[in-house]
């Protein structure tokens, strides 16, 4: 051997030390690394099981209850095409008018707990919307007595399908059935802000499972530091070819 090959006896003790120290310092890394994955990964665990996501009664429920919260008193119109139907929108909690001019028509919605209740308001009295009438329009719109019924908040069939962004918005997706023939749409689906409760976009289908009219919020605008809606686009859809009818906006002004 070599005098390079070989290693004195006082520099035995020292290596060995230098590799057990080593070998625990890897050991203990080792057991950090695992002990800390194993931490993250309970407490992803206990966040995810600590909120569950609602279902869709509940985020129906809570679209209700922030409709029912709103205090209004505001001017709006309808729009479709050469057609504009300026109307004056006040709104008390759960009660809602919109009062036409020329001829003086009133609309009055009522939303309960269990169901919503659209009543004609005239000088003859008060007549309630019958279903018969859900598909009438009004003042010659896309929009018709049943859409601003707001009935489908109320459906029992409901399932949260998914989630999907609308204009930024992270939004609960639901489906909804219709539980009579009464209704014009066969299932609807709601895009609703998961933020705010507020609907983003609702699509109506027929029987045959075919896109028959589409509503979409385009802008909002802020009113004494709260939002409210600016503008609605409703498109009236031929059935099976998405191709738009007709299209009719809904705009709020301050």
């Amino acid at each position: 051997m070599t005098n390079d090959e070989i290693m004195t006896k006082s520099e035995i003790p020292t290596t060995l030390r230098q590799l057990a120290r080593a070998s625990s310092f890897v050991l203990r890394a080792s057991f950090v690394i695992r002990h800390s994955s194993f931490v993250i990964f309970f407490m992803i665990a206990l966040s995810i099981h600590a909120e569950p996501e609602p279902s869709a009664k509940e985020i129906l429920e809570s679209v209700r209850m922030r409709q029912t919260q709103q205090q209004i008193d505001l001017q709006g119109q309808l729009r479709q095409n050469q057609i504009v139907v300026p109307f004056h929108l006040i709104q008390s909690g759960a009660i809602v008018r919109y009062i036409f001019s020329n001829p003086e028509e009133a609309l009055q919605l009522q939303l309960g707990e269990d169901d919503s209740r659209l009543d004609e308001l005239s000088r003859n009295g008060v007549e309630k919307v019958t279903p018969a009438q859900f598909d009438h329009k009004i003042r010659g719109t896309d929009v018709t007595y049943e859409d601003l019924s707001l009935k489908f908040l109320y459906w029992p069939d409901a399932s949260v399908v998914g989630t999907e962004n609308i204009r930024t918005r992270n939004c609960w997706k639901v489906q909804l059935r219709a539980p009579s023939r009464q209704s014009q749409y066969a299932s609807i689906l709601l895009w609703v802000d998961k933020a705010s409760g507020a609907l983003m976009r609702m699509e109506g289908y027929d029987a045959s499972g075919r896109l028959a009219k589409r509503f979409e919020v385009v802008s909002a605008q802020k009113i004494d530091n709260r939002w409210f809606l600016k503008q609605m686009r409703i498109e009236q859809l031929q059935p099976g070819t998405n191709h738009v009818q007709s299209r009719t906006y809904l705009e709020i002004k301050k």
